[in-house]
């Protein structure tokens, strides 16, 4: 649950600074302390900046936490020249100190011209919601209460940040899936929560079993998930179908439960955190829950391949040979591949309803995370311009991509002496580009955006969330349905 937000267009007052106990202030660009008269606080600040020798514009970099008259306070600065990841970061590390506290409320203080005080205010409000929840756990003691209120001074936005609210949700809605141990969120409890949540959103609903996959032919999701001992895995398909859209786009999550490696078993070091495997899917639920709460003018079709990958008798193993729904066969090489594997049935049926862009999220390769570590995902497109839509994307909502090459000759490393194509490769080189080789194949030449989530985890938080569950995705995807509703 969110924290209730009230707003007041009067700028913090005296008054209002003796009721408060956290306060975050966001100062506009400024180089001298002198326009600080008007701000409650500000005495304590200006002893904290020449007690540490520092200057009042160095605020636009790092924040800066003072008492006073027992209120703890945090300072900082919005440079709109700024990136928009380095300008949340910035809010994010100034909230730390006060929701270290776990307080009931806060306050929210921004100053400037009306311009300053409306982009403050809508990351600083962003920032305090997506970070005043608590996300699940089964902790004996609580850790402190979440959030409840947010005061707003400065601006007024007439929709209540409406949008905002719903991308927080979103993305709070992402991570809280993500964080779920994996006997709490199997597949079958997984479809429930959705049968849940699209009878309360009033999406459509259809769920593909194991039963109707086989009768299907859908040989590369049931040769991953036919390894498990019950049989509750499926690919569902949710629904939004907003008045006025003028274009359609299929967002394709991997939902694998948890990830053993299967025969090619990882080592303990690795299936640690293995639960977090499903993240692509929750990405793709957390983007369509903030698309329909902000009611945005785009018909969605969200897909979701929900399994898990074990060992045993049953579980498929390397140099078997299946064939994929579109009738591609696929040699199996490494089982531990097995993203790549639910991705393809998937993005088959997403396809085959003609959407005007399909974009998937996945967890699914190490080599993407060798190489751009956890500050960025990957992500390779079907055109140059598709790609420059995602990277503007990726600035307006602080979440960074890079763009791979995805050309035909990678292909050659794919050739199979007894099926159409190889899973992967032993060698691991590229394999992140070779993952997107083998899945282009199945997107019907559909206009196509993957996304490899090498960004999903960061140790103490990324961009504007501060757990170490990022939800990296929701707000890129947000904003890139948002331009697309506008076209």
């Amino acid at each position: 649950m969110l924290a209730k937000l009230q707003q007041s267009p009067a700028l913090f007052s005296d008054a209002d600074a003796r009721r408060a106990r956290h306060v975050l202030v966001v100062l506009p660009q400024a180089e001298k302390t002198d326009a600080l008269g008007a701000v409650p606080h500000h005495a304590a600040l200006e002893a904290a900046l020449k007690r540490r020798r520092k200057k009042l514009a160095d605020l636009a970099k790092s924040p800066l936490t003072t008492e006073s008259d027992g209120a703890l306070v945090s300072w900082a600065m919005d440079d709109s020249t700024r990136s928009m990841f380095e300008r949340q970061t910035l809010l994010r590390k100034a909230l730390q100190p006060l929701l270290a506290e776990h307080p009931a409320e806060i306050a929210i203080a921004v100053f400037g011209d009306a311009k300053a005080r409306q982009a403050a205010a809508g990351l600083a409000v962003y920032t305090a919601l997506v970070n005043g929840v608590r996300l699940p756990d089964r902790k004996k003691k609580s850790e402190g209460e979440p959030l409840r209120t947010i005061r707003l001074h400065g601006h007024r936005a007439k929709d209540n940040f409406a949008a905002v609210r719903a991308q927080a949700e979103g993305n709070v809605l992402c991570r809280s899936l993500t964080v779920l141990p994996p006997n709490d969120l199997t597949p079958g409890s997984y479809r429930e929560r959705l049968r849940a949540h699209a009878k309360a959103e009033q999406w459509g609903i259809e769920e593909f079993d194991m039963k109707r996959l086989r009768k299907m032919g859908a040989g590369a999701f049931v040769a991953v998930a036919q390894g498990s001992d019950i049989d509750d895995a499926a690919i569902v398909h949710l629904s939004y179908r907003p008045r006025g859209a003028k274009q359609t786009v299929a967002l394709v999550g991997k939902g694998i439960c948890f990830d053993t490696g299967g025969h090619n078993l990882k080592p303990a070091k690795y299936m640690a955190g293995m639960h977090e495997d499903m993240n692509g899917s929750a990405v793709a639920l957390g983007i369509l829950l903030a698309a329909s709460r902000a009611k945005l003018p785009v018909a969605i079709d969200c897909w979701l391949a929900l399994a898990q990958n074990h060992i045993s008798p049953r579980a498929y193993k390397q140099n078997d040979v299946v064939t994929a729904l579109n009738g591609t066969t696929i040699e199996i090489v490494h089982t531990d591949a097995e993203g790549r594997m639910v991705l393809a049935d998937t993005l088959t049926l997403a396809s085959r309803e003609k959407p005007d862009l399909i974009v998937d999220f996945a967890t699914l390769t190490g080599s993407m995370h060798v190489a751009l570590g956890d500050r960025y995902s990957g992500i390779f497109a079907t055109s140059g311009e598709i790609a420059q839509q995602a990277l503007q994307a990726a600035a307006a909502s602080g979440e960074r991509l890079c763009v791979f090459p995805m050309d035909d000759d990678y292909d050659d490393a794919l050739d199979s002496p007894v099926a159409d194509v190889k899973q992967c490769t032993l060698d691991g080189g590229a394999d992140h580009i070779l993952a997107a080789r083998l899945l282009k194949r199945f997107t019907g030449e559909r206009p196509w955006i993957h996304m490899d989530l090498s960004a999903s985890s960061a140790k103490g938080g990324l961009g504007a969330v501060a757990s170490d569950v990022t939800g990296f995705g929701v707000a890129w995807g947000y904003s890139l349905l948002q331009s697309l509703a506008t076209r």
